[in-house]
This record gives structure tokens, sequence and C-alpha cells, in this order.
């Protein structure tokens, strides 16, 4: 089928998705006064398709398990739920660490835990420079008191193990972070044995970003050497953002619970989360028990669908997306050997407004993506292949939306050769993997 009728097909469905704007409309007669309640009507979201940097679709079974009634924090059932909780994150993170929870908050919450935890005053801590979220990690850790120094590479470019080697060498850290799959570039670090086993050799704590890695591409936190890692559950795992994914093996609790002096954050500290967390299971916040449903839920799904098939899904679907747009005529800014693919950075064709493309995709047909930021503004486009929205479906329907896009401004990519590669590597892969 080409492009057009791809586009004629998904007609119907595209103004269905992209349904009413929300509204924030307040009618008054009058101005408001402090005995004024405001009328506000119901927030009505559209209908989107989420193929950004996250979050991603959600699947209508986690959806339907948010609505399930409230119990409480402490209500024996939901105790229970906290334990499969925990036992499916350690399937999805491939560890054993006892100490694997989800933190209420956001991914942030989770990295701030992680670092705030681990990095006492004056520990020296090597972090990466090659990305925004390694720049977030270098700010954490500053907060935490740590003396930071960076390992550099350029955006779009992995770290190198011989750099590594030499920062370990030259600054002897105590606590060595990374990411593995850098949201701002679509990079995914190769060779992390190669680097944990550095850490290992300088005796030096490792801690993992794997925000948009964790359910999408090969992660094995134990096998891997690493001390702690932290996640985000709107990516990969297709979940309502607010209950984060943490682990942390015996290494790195030693190292918290060891402190010589306290976490500058009460409410992430793991020595106080144990008595929620751990075997007493005693009071120390409230948790956000809808959003702990949600996560039971979708990872429920990961266990159905099995990890490495999961990995295996999103490698298919995005290997389709990057044949189908490689020969429409775009390029990649990574390269192969260091590809993300639940976050393609997609290169801008020269003469085309990043933002005018994305506003019109986002109006027109209801799909989201993303640009760049920081030294690669205006230069990519961040397109997300994660969790539920890791579909063919929705791969075909977004490399004709954007050869729409590009060409309101003159710039024509070819779509249906695009469309007909996608397809040729989803079967190629399907009769693969039959």
């Amino acid at each position: 089928m080409s492009a057009a009728g791809v586009l004629d097909c998904g007609r119907d469905a595209r103004a269905h998705r992209r349904g009413p704007t929300i509204s924030t409309r307040i009618e008054r007669e009058t101005m408001p006064t402090p005995d004024t309640a405001p009328r506000i009507d119901p927030a009505s979201p559209p209908d989107r398709l989420l193929m950004g940097p996250g979050p991603s679709d959600v699947h209508p079974r986690v959806l339907r398990a948010m609505s399930a009634p409230l119990i409480g924090h402490l209500d024996p059932a939901f105790l229970r739920l906290m334990n499969e909780v925990q036992e499916m994150l350690r399937y999805t993170f491939r560890t054993e660490n006892r100490w694997t929870i989800p933190v209420s908050g956001t991914g942030s919450a989770a990295m701030e835990a992680a670092v705030a935890n681990l990095v006492e005053p004056d520990d020296v801590v090597l972090v990466p420079a090659n990305g925004y979220f390694g720049d977030r990690m270098a700010n954490m850790a500053a907060r935490a008191g740590g003396d930071v120094v960076r390992v550099e590479a350029p955006w779009g470019r992995p770290l190198d193990p011989d750099d590594v080697r030499a920062a370990f060498e030259r600054h002897r850290p105590r606590v060595f972070g990374f990411v593995h799959a850098e949201t701002s570039t679509g990079v995914l670090q190769p060779e992390l044995p190669a680097l944990t086993a550095l850490a290992r050799e300088h005796d030096a704590l490792v801690i993992a970003d794997t925000v948009t890695s964790l359910g999408g591409v090969e992660l094995r936190v134990d096998a891997w050497d690493i001390d702690a890692a932290y996640s985000g559950d709107q990516k990969c795992l297709s979940c309502p953002p607010g209950a984060s994914p943490l682990t942390l093996n015996d290494r790195a609790m030693e190292k918290a619970g060891g402190r010589a002096t306290p976490v500058r954050s009460w409410y992430l500290d793991v020595s106080l989360l144990r008595s929620y967390w751990g075997e007493e299971r005693s009071y120390h916040h409230t948790a956000p028990i809808t959003n702990i449903y949600g996560l039971h839920e979708a990872l429920r799904l990961v266990c159905e669908e099995g990890i490495e098939a999961r990995w295996a899904r999103h490698r298919r679907v995005a290997g389709a997306l990057k044949a189908g747009l490689e020969a429409a005529g775009l390029s990649w800014l990574p390269d192969d050997a260091c590809w993300l693919p639940s976050l393609n950075a997609v290169r801008v064709p020269e003469g085309v407004d990043a933002k005018a493309a994305i506003r019109w995709l986002l109006a027109e047909r209801g799909i989201e993506i993303s640009g760049g930021f920081g030294p690669l503004a205006g230069r990519i486009f961040r397109i997300g292949c994660m969790g539920e929205s890791c579909r063919a479906s929705n791969v075909l329907a977004l490399i004709a939306a954007l050869a729409e896009a590009l060409g309101t401004q003159g710039v024509r990519i070819d779509a249906d050769a695009g469309l007909a590669a996608a397809r040729a590597a989803l079967e190629s892969e399907g009769a693969a993997g039959a």
C-alpha cells in the first residue's frame, strides 16, 4: 500500500485520536473573588499516539487497574501487592537484589535516591559528559556534596572504555555513574561489562541510569555487576509516571547504611525506606497506591510477554522504523553500534524547522514526537519506540505522517520506499523469529 493509502486508511482513526482539546475554560460573569468557586469544565484530554521520549502509550489493562478501589498503604492486601511488584521488578532488572523497590515519584526521584544515598560529601564521583542526563547526574552528585569529575565524549557518541580507564587512574573515584540509554541523544552505551570491571578494579560503586532501557533493551543488573540502577515507569514499562524502579545490591546498601553523614533527603533515605519496603512494613510515607496498582499490571504484562521476547520486539519494531526512515532518505545521529531502539535520534533534514514539523504532527495527525535540546536543539527528531507504543502499525503511521509533515515545508522524502522497507524489515524479522 502506498503512503497515500496508509494515510487514507488511517484518516478516521487519526481524527478520533486527535479528539477534543483539553479544556480549561473558566466561565465567570464577574471577576473572581475569594468566595467565588471557579466553574471549570471536566478535563477531556485528546487521544494521542505517543512516539516521543516518554511517556509512552499505556495498555488498557493498566488503566483499568488504576481505577480499582483505593485501599490503605498498610492494608494486608496492598502489602501482598507490594511483594509481587518487588518480585516482578527483580525479574525485569534481571537481579536477585533484595532491595528492589518502586520509589514514590517520577524517574528523577529514583535517580536522586540512588545518587543521594551513595554519594557522601567529598566523594569523588565520575560521571559522563555526553548527554543531558549525564549532566543531571553530575548536578545531583554535586548537590549531595560529591567532588564531580567528568569523562568526556561528544553528544551522540558513547563513552570510550579507554577514556573511562584513564579517568579512573587519574581521579580514583569512589562512585562511577553512567547512562545506559541516553534519552537526549539516542545512544545506547555498549561494552557495559568492561566499564563495570574498571569500577571493580578501583573499588568504586556503579550507578546505572536505565530510565529508557528497562523493559525495552537488554539489561542484566547482576551479570553486568551494577550496584545500583534506577529507572522510570512511563517509558518501556508503559505505565503512568509516579512509581519509579530502583534496585540496590548489598554493596550499595552497605555504603548507604554506613555513611558518616546522614542522607540529605529524608524522603529518599533508603535506610528509612527499608522500614516500609522491608520485612517490617511500617509507616514511612503514604505510597502512591493507584500508581502501584498500575505498575503491578504493567509488570504483569512484561512477565506474560517474557523479558527477552520484549527486548526482541523492541529491536524488531524499532529496526523497521530505522529501515523505513533510512530508505525514505533520513539518517540517524548515533552509529549503528550504539543505536538505541527505544529512542531514535533522527537527523532533521536541511531547511526544515523541527519545531514546526513536530507541531504539525501533533495538531494534524495526533502523533507526538520530540526534538533535540542543548547542542542538538533543532538538529534531531527524538522518536520513541517504547512499550505499548512499540507496534508495527504505529511505525508505519509515523513514517507516512512524518513525510507529510516535512512536505508541508517543501522537503520531500520517499514515503513509499520507506513504508516498503519497514514492511520488509518486519516480515524478515518475523520469519527469522519464527
